[in-house]
């Protein structure tokens, strides 16, 4: 055992009995005094702990380690992981366990995943403004796409002790990554191309990228409809009223809303700027596992199919 996987093993953070039942239960395969110095407990300690815990057996201090990074996963997700997902980062972080032993430790634990609320839609049509076809007609699979081909935009609103804040995000299809993301406290046209604007710059969508929305007035403004035209993309729009032609983007706004928003109470504007950055960049790109890309991270889904398009 390398210092390198004990550390991936046990978090530096770990508590002394969970890194004492970790020692335990691989003493058979590594000298105690070796792992005390790895792990920096001193060995009166360990032996103190194997003395107050009495015979603890490797499957109990294995059993005991699991809980552990089980409860670690579960906290480290705010709460919002199933046991599927829980099981995903676990054997990503060098921890092989089946998902049936994950949910049996979840139960014992008691540990359970907030549920979802229903979700609000914040859009409206202007009856009188220009639409697009549907170039997508509820195809969301993400094989079925190269990153930055197919974008999907909405715009959400999130109430603060200051008044309303209104997110607009544009998600990739291929990827489920957010690329592109704007924040402010108005609904204007230049909320969403903002957003757009971002996916353009940093993440390089190209001209002939298909931007599907629903008819909101945004969508349909000619301010959008020039922006889109002068920089190539390709304008798409569901049905009006129907959900399910833009679910990707809806499902994304009743994630943010139920796995971070509706668990705190936000004083100020920037409070919740705050938050919803860290939502986007740091735990919904970089550490959340999606279904829809096999459980990868949208950051690893969008890496892993740049490099197969550029060894293509």
């Amino acid at each position: 055992m390398s210092s390198q996987k004990s550390r991936g093993l046990l978090r530096e953070d770990t508590g002394l009995d969970a890194k004492c039942a970790f020692i335990q239960s691989e003493k058979a395969n590594y000298r105690v005094a070796w792992m005390c110095q790895m792990l920096q407990v001193p060995r009166s300690t360990y032996y103190a702990w194997v003395g107050r815990a009495g015979k603890v057996t490797a499957t109990q201090a294995r059993r005991e380690v699991l809980e552990q990074r089980v409860r670690e996963v579960f906290e480290d997700s705010g709460q919002v992981f199933g046991s599927r997902r829980v099981c995903v980062v676990l054997n990503e972080q060098g921890t092989a366990v089946s998902l049936g032993t994950v949910a049996k430790v979840m139960r014992h634990l008691g540990l359970v995943a907030i549920s979802k609320r229903a979700f609000k839609r914040t859009t409206k049509k202007d009856p009188g403004a220009q639409t697009f076809p549907d170039r997508v007609n509820r195809n969301f699979d993400a094989e079925d796409y190269r990153p930055g081909e197919v974008l999907v935009g909405d715009i959400t609103y999130l109430k603060t002790g200051e008044g309303w804040l209104y997110l607009a995000v544009f998600i990739d299809l291929a990827t489920r990554m957010v690329v592109g993301w704007q924040i402010a406290p108005h609904m204007r046209t230049s909320l969403l191309i903002d957003a757009l604007e971002m996916a353009r710059v940093q993440y390089a969508v190209a001209p002939g990228a298909i931007i599907h929305t629903d008819h909101g007035t945004q969508m349909t403004s000619k301010q959008f409809r020039h922006y889109c035209q002068d920089h190539g993309f390709i304008q798409s729009m569901g049905a009006t009223g129907v959900c399910w032609d833009n679910a990707v983007a809806e499902s994304f706004f009743s994630g943010l809303k139920n796995e971070m928003y509706h668990h705190h109470v936000f004083a100020s504007r920037q409070m919740a700027r705050h938050k919803v950055a860290a939502h986007i960049e740091v735990f919904y790109n970089r550490k959340r596992p999606h279904s829809a890309i096999n459980y990868q991270t949208p950051t690893t889904a969008w890496n892993w199919k740049q490099e197969q398009q550029q060894a293509a």
